[in-house]
């Protein structure tokens, strides 16, 4: 990734952010920063607003008001959603070189390496369609992985998952942190935060 900020320097600042649907308010204004280093825990009840607004901040919605300021060079996270963003006829490595073109790859890191860590080693040449949910959860997580954002937009991340895959969760959140990113991450309360420097954002 690029080189973070200084920790006192958020990667992300939102002020008086609103949405509405319909003309019926969604969530806000809301006032917040994410700090390097750090992971914000987004919680509420199911249509409280918590996809909504990582989709805003993913750029995928428009605001109704406020603004959203990235540091410098830190201006494009990685959005890990509900669907996976895959196309279904291309293999698992295909997948991820195509998604590495469109959006960069952080330097240190391989496809191969990636797979190998989220636990899909062997299953380059499969294809995207022929994989389970938790597969695609994995592969999903192997994208996040090799993305060069600074900053990561997990929506309900340990969905689709065992425990093993909670924790493997927990571990790239971590080791996210410690090399000077940030995460937002979104739940309703039926899993356990990362275990790493964590405050809360309730809707």
């Amino acid at each position: 990734m690029p080189n973070p900020p200084a920790a006192d320097t958020p990667l992300l600042t939102v002020r008086g952010l609103c949405f509405a649907r319909n003309d019926a308010p969604v969530f806000g204004p809301l006032d917040f920063a994410v700090h390097a280093g750090e992971a914000l825990l987004v919680q509420g009840a199911n249509g409280a607003g918590k996809t909504t607004l990582l989709r805003v901040l993913a750029g995928l919605l428009r605001a109704d008001a406020g603004g959203i300021t990235h540091a410098p060079g830190h201006d494009h996270p990685a959005y890990l959603g509900h669907l996976p963003a895959f196309k279904a006829d291309l293999s698992v490595v295909e997948n991820l070189a195509f998604l590495c073109g469109l959006h960069g790859q952080r330097g240190t890191q391989s496809v191969e390496g990636a797979l190998a860590i989220v636990g899909l080693a062997g299953f380059d040449d499969a294809l995207a369609r022929q994989l389970s949910a938790g597969q695609k959860k994995r592969l999903s997580l192997a994208r996040l992985w090799l993305s060069p954002a600074a900053l990561w937009l997990l929506d309900e991340p340990y969905a689709n998952l065992d425990l093993e895959g909670i924790e493997l969760v927990n571990r790239m959140v971590r080791a996210h942190l410690d090399d000077g990113g940030a995460a937002l991450v979104t739940t309703h309360g039926a899993y356990a935060a990362p275990p790493v420097r964590t405050r809360m954002l309730a809707l």
